[in-house]
């Protein structure tokens, strides 16, 4: 499942992310790595940007960006 897909309060663990170049090296620098967990905080009106938290860290990143990372739902 895409993290784009997530709604708010949904956590998923982060499987892969699927984008290249300085897209990629952005997420990781600010934790959003494999195998983290990630909290869907909240979605702007429109859908762009989400709101995560990973680390007991809260970030911003539009909704492209969360489209090209994989997340396995956790209940």
């Amino acid at each position: 499942m895409k993290l784009s897909m997530l709604k708010p309060g949904e956590r998923g663990k982060i499987i892969k992310i699927g984008t290249l170049g300085l897209s990629k090296r952005r997420l990781m620098d600010m934790g959003v790595l494999p195998g983290e967990i990630i909290t869907i905080e909240k979605v702007a009106p429109l859908g762009d940007p989400i709101e995560i938290s990973v680390k007991n860290y809260f970030l911003s990143i539009r909704k492209k960006e969360a489209m090209e990372i994989d997340v396995e739902v956790l209940r």
